[in-house]
């Protein structure tokens, strides 16, 4: 395998990859290398993190949260109502909204 040279890197840093690296029980390389192949890997990353939650109501659960829900997707139509538009006077440092 070819060798990697990192140069440049501050103190605060290599102090943290030593850090994260002990408390994983890995070598500073065997973490770079580890980090370096996830990020820049060939084939797109799953992730699994939610599977146990997927799936996991019953059609009664799942009934009622739709149904708890349900009125998020009314509108009100008197939010939605013209408002009066305001005016901006240009010219001094303070903007005054002026009622038409």
């Amino acid at each position: 395998m070819p060798n990697l040279s990192l140069r440049g890197l501050d103190s605060a840093t290599l102090a943290r990859i030593k850090r994260i690296a002990r408390r994983r029980k890995l070598s500073v390389n065997g973490l770079i290398v580890e980090t370096l192949r996830r990020q820049y890997a060939a084939q797109p990353q799953e992730f699994h993190d939610l599977d146990a939650l997927a799936g996991a109501w019953t059609k009664a659960q799942a009934d009622e949260f739709d149904a708890a829900v349900a009125p998020f997707a009314e509108i009100e139509s008197a939010l939605w109502a013209e408002q009066p538009k305001a005016v901006y006077r240009a010219g001094s440092r303070t903007r005054r909204a002026v009622r038409r």
